[in-house]
């Protein structure tokens, strides 16, 4: 073995792995501003631990110092999405993308392994300015649905127990989970729409219900004690009916209020 200095090694990966991971969540962020939908669920990274860089060294015949171009997950991101359609579209984002380069792809949701292990996997080359230079490293960004995650998770854990041989009925089972699980996300496709119109009508009533709230705060400022109080008391009937109509007309009624006292006093702040 090298004697390299392993902390300052992986430091360019440590710094890949958080700003990709700066950057995916942003997307979804504004996906979601620009489009009420965002195919990413959440987002992870991880860099590679130095016992799993060495056992793949070993098994992918690598040398020591030709690491940085033969073990291309050493940072990795992971990209989880709700639904199977989502994950072609996150693709075509990151291949958009100008600040990095895709090198490769492998669908092993179209080819799945004979494990069962079903993901999409993205090798990218990406630029990261160091604090004393620019350096290009290599990363494995992960795209799948959270059924695809939760069987892979559990695979991994199981093959790192038996270091790799796993029992025959152990393989066996996970194989079956593993068709489970695609059961599953081909039953989530199948009622995507439903889904999405379910998350949206709750997101919608989070929103007036938290609008509503900063509304009826707002009337103090105006000196509108009482009308608060009382909006108060009906928001609280209102919202233990879950009546969001009512909501809805509540705060278009003191929109109202707070709109003829801006006019009355126009240097006010106004929402």
């Amino acid at each position: 073995m090298d004697g390299r200095n392993w902390e300052t090694f992986l430091l360019p990966y440590e710094q890949t792995v958080e700003e990709l991971k700066v950057k995916f969540k942003t997307m979804r962020s504004e996906l979601k501003k620009r489009e009420e939908y965002a195919p990413i669920e959440f987002v992870t990274g991880r860099v590679k631990r130095i016992t799993s860089i060495l056992e793949k060294a070993e098994r992918l015949d690598v040398p020591m110092d030709r690491l940085e171009e033969g073990i291309e997950d050493i940072a990795g991101i992971r990209i989880m999405c709700q639904f199977v359609e989502d994950i072609r579209r996150v693709a075509e984002y990151i291949r958009a993308r100008k600040d990095l380069t895709v090198l490769y792809e492998k669908d092993y949701i179209t080819n799945y392994k004979e494990s069962g292990y079903r993901s999409f996997h993205m090798i990218i080359r990406y630029p990261v300015q160091t604090a004393l230079e620019q350096k290009i490293v290599l990363a494995e960004i992960q795209i799948r649905t959270l059924a695809m995650n939760f069987w892979a998770t559990i695979e991994h854990s199981l093959n790192y127990k038996y270091r790799g041989g796993l029992p025959g009925d152990m393989r066996l089972r996970l194989q079956k989970s593993a068709q489970a699980a695609s059961v599953l996300d081909s039953e989530m496709s199948s009622i995507r729409e439903e889904i999405l119109d379910a998350q949206k009508l709750f997101e919608d009533d989070a929103n007036i219900v938290s609008t509503l709230l900063k509304m009826i705060h707002r009337l103090y400022s105006y000196h509108l004690v009482g009308e608060a109080i009382a909006y108060q008391a009906s928001f609280g009937e209102l919202f233990a009916r879950r009546d969001y109509d009512g909501m809805k007309a509540m705060l278009e009624e003191i929109k109202t209020i707070i709109a003829s006292k801006h006019e009355e006093d126009p240097e006010d702040d106004f929402l």
